[in-house]
């Protein structure tokens, strides 16, 4: 403990002088970049293979087996009479023709322009529907937690982290299954004199799978611009500045020279505080503009075509808002900081809230909280979860290990700098105000209904896992099958995503986490306990779930999952005016596409919490992580149409359930 404070002094010390130090030498690569990869950043983008389609008949086999645990024998076999009309008639020709399409798109996958169309066509607004939210931990400093300093060390952290992409200085994202073998000096040595058209085969034999990274350059400077009937996204990658918000009100801010160039930390540091000052000078908007982002995407689109009709509105939104690097939220006081005993309040604002000091088009948004409190509220159609999550973990990395700035630093005074912090004042007129109003009544009427649940769970963590020889992601998802089963007697279509970025393009695939196997554990451990089999026998039961959920993510990863193909398979009858096909219109299909249970999996050592939305009205939204002390699970519902409290609290009973089924087994061994 000793020599951790001693470390932890001389580390604030040092970084303290160096915050001074830098003002002299911020063209140097050492501030300039935050990586300088020996390998460059898409090194391995060109020997990527390509996403597989799946065999027609394995995808149909793998709905059929996905839908199992959710029908009636009788509607098993009607359901099976269906997928075989489908599999020997219209799917035959849908399939033919994705073949075909894609051989004629060989420079990216079948999955991407889809995916990309089925976010940007959809209305929903895009809180709680699509924008996720990731919270990172603390620094445990004061004097780096403090909102200002820390909301300047986060705009160098991602100004490196862009400076690095853009340079091809950034580490190429990489899959290591053994990293003590290969991340390392060999590895990419090796790597450097192989071809670049054979490189990822290369990569392989190292246990080491490159990842797609063509998401990467959409991270900064990109906007999501609603539209009528679908959206559009435009990039600025060559912008200058940032847009920072405070109580609703909007500002831009350079933070790059004319040469493109990360301005020091000083300056940086006393532009933002110029902006907090000038801030304090104001009343916060009586009109903010933020809130129509939140709105449904083609009232938004109506709201946005009457403001742009004035010169100076469109010129400021356009050029200062749409083309801004990233969004950097600075909350207020009123908006309240994270208590650890109670955190769900600011969770629930930072997935959502007001929407009063938030521009949620942009790709990128750091939300600052008075007590420095940070947090990333992503639009999700330009990208998924990998790129967002290494920028997270770099992000958190980097200002941990090398803030530039702290509470006290000096910095350079940007009072009366009207050039480089300019006050976006738009022009609003009544029209504008009315839309707003209405944009903020209707968010709050759904943000209000928003009910969210948290649970950590101690007996339940990787050392536990590890010790039973567990897998932690199927335990996790077991427990969400059995939590729901014993709450409220049935099963439901389930989601978990799995990235497929191991293709060139890929996106992501569908794992369905109910399975027989969990239905049959789930089944067996709910029997009256003179009726229930062994702790042995159960102890089994959990392994052969283990066994069919480390197939189905393996099927995914590989592209070899059935949603995405039966997705695409749809898409080619609508594009193609053919009429759709009955399997979309089956009562299995819908069932098993009315994703209920919506989870995805929070890994990472730099996040404190993580959330989003349901996806169905009576569904659960699931974000979870197991660390290194408990399992925990953040879960969202909307109020009068799913139970999220009761389903949490069937969620510790049901890891009460396995954990004493694997403590009896393992005494019993």
């Amino acid at each position: 403990m000793l020599k951790l404070k001693l470390h932890r002094n001389k580390l604030g010390l040092g970084l303290a002088s160096r915050a001074t130090a830098t003002t002299t030498t911020t063209h140097g690569n050492h501030y300039q970049y935050l990586q300088n990869s020996k390998l460059p950043t898409l090194y391995f983008q060109r020997s990527l293979p390509r996403l597989p389609i799946p065999l027609l008949e394995k995808s149909c086999e793998r709905f059929l087996a996905a839908v199992q645990p959710l029908l009636s024998e009788a509607e098993l076999q009607q359901t099976q009479q269906q997928l075989e009309q489908f599999r020997q008639g219209i799917g035959m020709e849908l399939h033919a023709k994705l073949k075909l399409q894609d051989a004629a798109n060989k420079h990216t996958s079948y999955i991407s322009e889809p995916w990309f169309d089925m976010y940007l066509a959809d209305r929903a607004p895009l809180p709680l529907n699509y924008n996720p939210l990731l919270v990172m931990k603390p620094d445990e400093r004061p004097q780096y937690q403090q909102q200002v300093a820390r909301a300047t060390n986060l705009i160098i952290s991602s100004l490196r982290f862009w400076r690095s992409l853009q340079a091809h200085k950034l580490e190429p994202e990489v899959f290591h299954m053994q990293p003590k073998k290969s991340d390392t000096a060999s590895y990419r040595r090796w790597m450097s004199i192989a071809p670049k058209a054979f490189a990822t085969y290369a990569s392989y034999a190292f246990k080491a799978f490159p990842l797609d990274m063509s998401q990467y350059d959409k991270l900064f400077g990109t906007a999501r611009i609603p539209g009528l009937g679908k959206d559009e996204l435009v990039q600025s990658p060559k912008s200058k500045h940032i847009l920072v918000m405070r109580r609703g009100n909007m500002y831009a801010m350079n933070v790059l020279d004319s040469s493109g160039y990360i301005h020091s930390p000083s300056v940086i540091l006393g532009r933002l505080r110029a902006i907090m000052e000038l801030d304090a000078q104001r009343d916060a908007a009586s009109v903010p503009l933020g809130v129509l982002t939140a709105a449904q995407r083609d009232v938004w689109a109506r709201a946005r075509a009457h403001f742009v009709s004035n010169g100076t509105n469109a010129q400021l939104l356009e050029q200062e808002v749409d083309a801004a690097l990233f969004c950097v939220c600075l909350d207020s006081e009123q908006d309240g900081g994270y208590d650890e005993a109670n955190p769900t309040p600011l969770l629930h604002h930072l997935l959502a809230g007001k929407a009063t000091n938030r521009w949620f088009d942009k790709s990128i948004s750091l939300l600052i909280s008075a007590d420095g409190t940070a947090a990333i509220n992503f639009e999700h159609s330009w990208g998924d979860g990998v790129a967002v999550l290494r920028y997270f973990n770099e992000l958190y990395k980097d200002t941990l290990q090398s803030p530039f700035v702290s509470a006290s630093t000096p910095h350079t005074s940007a009072e009366g700098d009207k050039q480089n912090v300019r006050v976006l004042n738009f022009e609003v007129d009544a029209q504008t105000a009315d839309a707003v109003q209405a944009a903020y009544a209707e968010n709050a009427r759904i943000v209000d209904s928003l009910d969210m649940q948290q649970l950590r769970y101690g007996k339940l963590n990787k050392g536990t896992c590890k010790q039973h020889k567990l897998s932690p992601d199927s335990v996790i998802q077991l427990s969400f099958q059995l939590a729901y089963r014993q709450a409220f007697q049935r099963y439901v279509g389930s989601y978990e995503s799995c990235s497929t970025s191991a293709f060139k393009h890929g996106r992501t695939e569908t794992m369905r986490p109910c399975t027989n196997a969990t239905k049959q554990f789930c089944e067996a451990i709910l029997r009256p306990s003179n009726q229930q089999p062994s702790a042995n026998e159960l102890r089994a039961m959990i392994d052969k779930c283990s066994s069919v959920h480390g197939q189905l993510t393996k099927e995914a990863a590989m592209g070899q999952g059935f949603d995405r193909h039966l997705f695409a398979l749809r898409r080619i009858a609508q594009t193609e005016g053919l009429p759709l096909p009955a399997v979309y219109e089956c009562d299995a299909y819908k069932r098993l596409n009315h994703n209920i249970i919506s989870t995805s999996t929070l890994g990472s050592d730099a996040l404190l919490a993580g959330s989003f939305g349901p996806v169905v009205s009576n569904g659960l939204g699931i974000g979870y992580s197991i660390q290194n002390a408990f399992a925990g699970a953040i879960v969202t519902s909307y109020k009068n149409q799913a139970e999220g409290k009761v389903f949490i609290d069937s969620l510790e009973s049901a890891f009460d359930k396995i954990c004493a089924v694997i403590e009896q087994s393992a005494k019993s061994n």
